[in-house]
């Protein structure tokens, strides 16, 4: 993904997929960069359905809290696709943990790793490694719309989504102190990720490339 503040604008990644913290107004001016983040929190978002709605459900299936400063809207309407609608949830779900172990400052949090695995958990492995080390968390409003959900055969899929960072800052742990940032155009992210369904019937996330000031998401 790539949610990238000011702060840690200068770490790049450099695995094949792309993982950013969160930027509301990175002045960055690449499209591509290898920092990259997921995001998500409990308190006001609007999701297409629970996991246990539209997945498998998984008994270990790990709860996700996070501070009521962080919100998560998810545009993404079900799409009446079984399968489909299954992703969506569990993607959701991931972007909140990876959310969550950046504010547990635990680049090993269980949460994070039920739903990424290989490449995809390797590369956000070391994003949140980058906010440990700089001891900062996000804050603030996420948006994820503009998704578009593919199932191929029984446990292979892609997902493509837009993430609004516009109102998304990095906060200092020590400080409480709010990086805010103007919103430009590379506060607008596209995430394509590729999933598999794993023996729980849970989608992870296997991929994950993003393009900051992506055209295809500018308001």
């Amino acid at each position: 993904m790539n949610r990238r503040p000011t702060l840690l604008a200068a770490i790049t990644l450099t695995a094949a997929a792309a993982l950013t913290l969160s930027a509301c107004g990175s002045d960055d001016s690449s499209e591509n960069k290898d920092n990259d983040k997921i995001a998500g929190a409990d308190t006001g978002a609007e999701t297409s359905a629970s996991p246990s709605e539209s997945a498998p459900a998984a008994a270990d299936r790990p709860k996700i809290e996070l501070p009521s400063d962080l919100s998560y809207t998810f545009d993404w309407s079900k799409t009446g696709d079984q399968e489909k609608d299954a992703v969506l949830a569990d993607s959701e779900q991931s972007i909140k943990a990876v959310d969550l172990a950046i504010v547990n400052q635990d680049a090993l949090d269980k949460a994070y790793l039920y739903y990424y695995e290989g490449e995809a958990a390797a590369t956000t492995e070391e994003f949140i490694k980058a906010y440990v080390k700089a001891k900062a968390r996000v804050t603030g409003a996420y948006r994820y719309y503009d998704a578009v959900a593919n199932v191929s055969g029984k446990d292979q899929a892609s997902l493509v989504y837009c993430e609004d960072q516009s109102k998304a800052y990095d906060m200092y742990l020590e400080t409480e102190k709010v990086n805010k940032t103007p919103a430009t155009k590379n506060s607008y992210v596209l995430y394509t990720t590729q999933l598999r369904k794993n023996d729980k019937g849970v989608w992870v996330i296997d991929k994950i490339q993003s393009q900051r000031g992506s055209d295809k998401c500018q308001p």
